[in-house]
């Protein structure tokens, strides 16, 4: 075998195939970027192997879960591992690099590969990606577009990247919008450690010599958290900021959140969340105009006492170049006028 010292996350690029023999509910969770599943116990087998090591002990958790290994592997190896050729160098690995990532390094030993286990396992895996973050996010050069809700902020970062700009959409790694009502239509948000793995993912082919625009955002979206790294090297970057009129954002919001008319009780239950902040009688007018699919109305007074008042006092506080920033104005946020901001955000570099 060529490969004999221990295998380290950075090494993982020299395998032709990167092995996940965790179970399909832990790879779900989050994995390395790449990996194929092909597990050793799945999900009721490895419940059942873990009860029977508490009820029953090592030896017969072994015995019984020997059984379920081997059957998986048999099963691999006639399935997704059967046209593999004699050349073929996979890495696999499991939680910590135990048990189950070594019975299934031994099998394909045997069989002729090139196999080799990931030291650490996925845990190595998550230090890593912790570790990078921390590493490359003050070296960021980043460029922070801001703007009250509505004005087109993710459109504008996606013409930029059309125009072979360098992006990192938060948003996208998040599978949500970032407010209140930003969640992706039938779409679940990732776990936090596969948000994490996703903004690792999206940052290390960039350019550090290059500017790279990213939306300005809070320190969570969604339910998910974004690194404190990440949110610190946001906050200390300069930013450009687009200034469309209020008719301008409405009209845009009332296109890009048409979705939101499609479920009106899910979107009055969003509201109601609201509560608090707003007060039993405002929220239940914004419910009835939810009901009704009254979706102008409730946008407007949206904006005017939720979105515009927050957004006013978190900006100068959060964003700590706000007041040497940039301004694009525009009343044109249709697709030609995202464009037009796009090649005007492109002339300010």
């Amino acid at each position: 075998m060529s490969h004999r010292g221990p295998v380290r996350v950075a090494d993982r690029h020299a395998f032709h195939t990167l092995i996940d023999a965790r179970s399909p509910a832990e790879y779900a969770l989050d994995h390395i970027p790449g990996a194929i599943n092909c597990p050793v116990l799945d999900d009721d087998e490895r419940r059942i192997v873990g009860t029977l090591y508490k009820q029953q002990g090592a030896f017969e958790a072994r015995r019984v879960g020997g059984a379920m290994v081997a059957a998986n592997l048999a099963r691999h190896l006639r399935g997704p591992l059967a046209d593999q050729p004699a050349r073929w160098k996979p890495l696999v690995y499991c939680w910590r690099g135990g048990m189950r990532s070594g019975s299934m390094v031994t099998w394909l030993r045997l069989v002729g590969w090139d196999a080799q286990q990931l030291a650490g396992g996925y845990k190595a895996w998550r230090r890593h990606v912790m570790d990078r973050l921390a590493e490359l996010a003050p070296q960021l050069p980043l460029r922070v577009i801001a703007g009250p809700t509505g004005s087109a902020k993710t459109r504008v970062l996606q013409a930029l990247a059309v125009r072979g700009a360098q992006v990192l959409d938060l948003e996208a790694c998040a599978r949500h919008r970032g407010s209140v009502l930003g969640a992706w239509p039938g779409v679940e948000q990732p776990s936090q450690t596969a948000f994490e793995t996703a903004l690792l993912h999206a940052l290390e082919p960039l350019d550090l010599q290059r500017t790279i625009y990213v939306e300005a955002e809070s320190s969570k979206i969604g339910r998910l958290a974004v690194p404190q790294p990440l949110v610190q090297r946001l906050r200390a970057s300069p930013c450009i900021e687009i200034a469309a009129s209020l008719p301008t954002r409405l009209d845009f919001l009332l296109r890009d959140y048409a979705n939101l008319g499609d479920d009106p009780t899910l979107l009055a239950r969003q509201l109601g969340v609201l509560k608090e902040l707003h007060g039993k009688q405002v929220i239940a007018r914004w419910q009835d105009w939810a009901q009704a699919g009254a979706l102008a109305p409730l946008f407007a007074e949206l904006v005017a006492l939720h979105y515009d008042p927050l957004y006013a006092r978190s900006q100068n506080t959060h964003l700590h170049q706000w007041t040497t920033r940039r301004t694009l104005a525009s009343d044109d946020l249709s697709d030609a006028g995202i464009e037009a901001l796009a090649e005007a955000m492109l002339a300010l570099a």
